[in-house]
């Protein structure tokens, strides 16, 4: 038999289980403690290590605690954002895009800036030697891509292969899906898969720090500009806090403190700038609010 009483105490147990002590006002949330995610894009332990001037500047400037949190997966990190349990986060544009589709009220407030721009490409490599020497040779072979919800690392690069070399990862080529964008440029070094894509700032991070030997990869084409990474916040926090977070990330400056997020500086970001993701999300025929 159902018991209602039971239950509730179940779900009111669980819920517990997911808070934080909040101060709780018309004006919103003022959590003591603030979550802050990173997206999951490289070896956890390595983001949170690269982290940690980040979490002393935020728990300077904002006299929070800070908590650093690096999820297992894209869809883990936008169920985290849907359901509260971190209040900033570190999106990639499409995951974003995503997200925003889940929880339409948390709120894109900067974005990265690289070489003076906000914006970046997907690169598409290949084993130097291999069987690809040109987007046209992916066709019958396997081409490696990170997360599914990933823009650099797997939506731009197969609209990309699409439009540039009609190939369509349905028919034409066989998509193999290793998560993380290290993990596709090491598989593709190694010629476990004979090609592969990956955000192109991030191969050029790991060829500068040694983790990837850039002399047995081959480039073979860039997309298009994308839309940096978004900082992203929870849209119910007090909006004192909020205007808080927003400058302390756009009058961000310490060098050692940017260089976690790959980027000089951050700029003032808004939804409608990722537009351009859920148009080619469309180019797929992908429906967002599926995935």
């Amino acid at each position: 038999m159902f018991d209602r009483r039971s239950f509730a105490k179940t779900v009111a147990a669980t819920l517990l289980s997911f808070s934080l002590p909040l101060s709780v006002s018309a004006q919103g949330k003022d959590p003591s403690r603030l979550r802050v995610a990173l997206l999951p894009d490289e070896n956890a332990a390595t983001l949170i290590q690269n982290a940690q001037p980040l979490k002393e500047y935020l728990q300077d400037t904002l006299d929070k605690d800070i908590e650093i949190i690096v999820t297992t997966d894209y869809s883990s990190m936008i169920e985290a954002m849907r359901f509260g349990r971190i209040e900033v986060a570190y999106f990639g544009p499409f995951s974003y895009v995503l997200a925003k589709s889940r929880a339409p009220e948390i709120e894109p407030f900067a974005v990265g800036v690289e070489r003076g721009s906000p914006t970046y490409q997907s690169v598409l490599i290949a084993t130097k030697d291999g069987p690809v020497n040109e987007l046209a040779d992916v066709r019958g072979e396997s081409f490696g891509f990170g997360d599914q919800a990933s823009t650099s690392g797997h939506l731009v690069p197969r609209a990309h292969l699409l439009k540039a070399a009609g190939l369509d990862g349905e028919t034409d080529y066989n998509p193999v899906h290793l998560g993380t964008h290290d993990a596709v440029a090491r598989a593709v070094q190694t010629g476990q898969i004979p090609a592969g894509a990956l955000s192109k700032p991030i191969l050029d991070s790991l060829i500068e720090s040694g983790t990837v030997d850039g002399s047995k990869i081959v480039e073979l084409d860039l997309s298009d500009p994308i839309p940096n990474y978004p900082i992203v916040m929870q849209g119910d926090l007090n909006e004192e806090l909020k205007d808080s977070i927003r400058q302390a990330f756009l009058d961000m400056t310490d060098d050692e403190v940017l260089r976690s997020f790959r980027v000089e500086a951050f700029a003032p970001a808004s939804d409608t700038d990722y537009d351009v993701l859920r148009e080619t999300a469309e180019i797929l025929n992908l429906d967002i609010g599926t995935l």
